[in-house]
């Protein structure tokens, strides 16, 4: 029987809408609505869709950055949101997050060789000493210089930034790293090295990675599984392989449709969706991707599909499969 790291269930996270002077409560932004998944030692689930559908809220309720309105979410099998602020302080040194701008997440003016010893000095009884050592260790590790610990982050480029980043994240062995957005502020020629460290950590190190990001072509190279939000809510969920050569919602086809070929001979036909997105604060009674899809049907308005397994773990939520 297989011991899943991380399992989430029914996930849900509403923010409140006020108007007024007086802030009457009008609704609420239904941002992540249903959500669960399980990710295993080792593996990497990549989390794609497009912006506002409610992957990067996922990624910070996990951590418990933003606090949850319903759902469970358990952690080597112990449920994170029925924990105290203390225990929670020293499970949280096994979670870690990587964020998408390498720049305002660091402190300005604490140096390199101070962000990364940071973590180290407020969760453990570590020496200075040890930490040196392991501060050291750790730049190497990502691919920077001894020399460069006493810099600012102001005199880094973004790509080394993000190493920094990195390397903070690894500071304490963590069994889980949210990945959000890592590459998406860099340019095109740093993605695919910041990338590969990324795999190569991995293997040495063995954590797994919820990878969140809106380019597939990226997700492809790194994950293990690859789970399409659209909404708040997960459409499908399957091998990587699977959702790159089967799609079977409507929404996962379009979003790979819109991914670049690198041989100019190879010709793909690119699906164009119409129709408006419906506002997260009113969704439709049945399929929230019915005013879009080309391929809907009298039976998607009126009745949510079920998120089901269709073989060889194949998830998705849609009336046509």
């Amino acid at each position: 029987m297989t011991t899943h790291l991380l399992k989430v269930r029914d996930l849900k996270k509403y923010f409140p809408v006020r108007k007024g002077i007086f802030s009457r409560m009008m609704g609420w932004v239904q941002a992540v609505d249903g959500v669960s998944f399980n990710l295993n030692q080792g593996e990497t689930l990549g989390l794609v869709g497009e912006s506002g559908c409610g992957k990067t809220t996922v990624g910070r309720c996990l951590l418990r950055l933003i606090e949850p309105s319903e759902g469970e979410i358990q952690f080597e099998g112990k449920d994170l949101l029925k924990m105290d602020r203390e225990i929670l302080r020293k499970v949280r040194a096994r979670l870690q997050i990587i964020f998408q701008d390498p720049y305002s997440s660091l402190n300005p003016r604490m140096t390199l060789e101070e962000i990364i010893a940071e973590p180290i000095r407020n969760h453990t009884r570590a020496s200075r000493g040890e930490i040196r050592d392991r501060v050291s260790f750790l730049m190497e590790k990502v691919g920077l210089h001894p020399e460069q610990a006493r810099r600012f982050p102001h005199e880094f480029s973004g790509g080394q930034r993000q190493r920094i980043g990195i390397a903070r994240a690894l500071a304490l062995n963590p069994k889980l790293i949210i990945c959000d957005e890592p590459i998406s502020a860099l340019d095109v020629s740093i993605q695919a090295q910041v990338i590969n460290l990324l795999v190569k950590l991995q293997e040495e190190m063995g954590f797994s990675y919820l990878f969140i990001a809106h380019d597939l072509s990226v997700v492809e190279h790194i994950s293990d599984r690859v789970a399409v939000m659209y909404l708040g809510k997960i459409v499908e969920l399957a091998r990587d392989t699977d959702i790159y050569t089967s799609p079977k919602h409507p929404y996962t086809e379009a979003l790979l449709s819109a991914v670049p070929i690198p041989d100019p001979k190879m010709k793909k036909k690119r699906i164009l969706l119409e129709g408006d997105i419906p506002s997260p604060i009113n969704l439709p009674e049945g399929c929230r991707f019915y005013s879009r899809c080309p391929r809907r049907f009298d039976l998607c308005k009126v009745e949510e599909p079920e998120f089901k397994d269709f073989g060889g773990k194949h998830w998705v939520a849609c009336h046509l499969c």
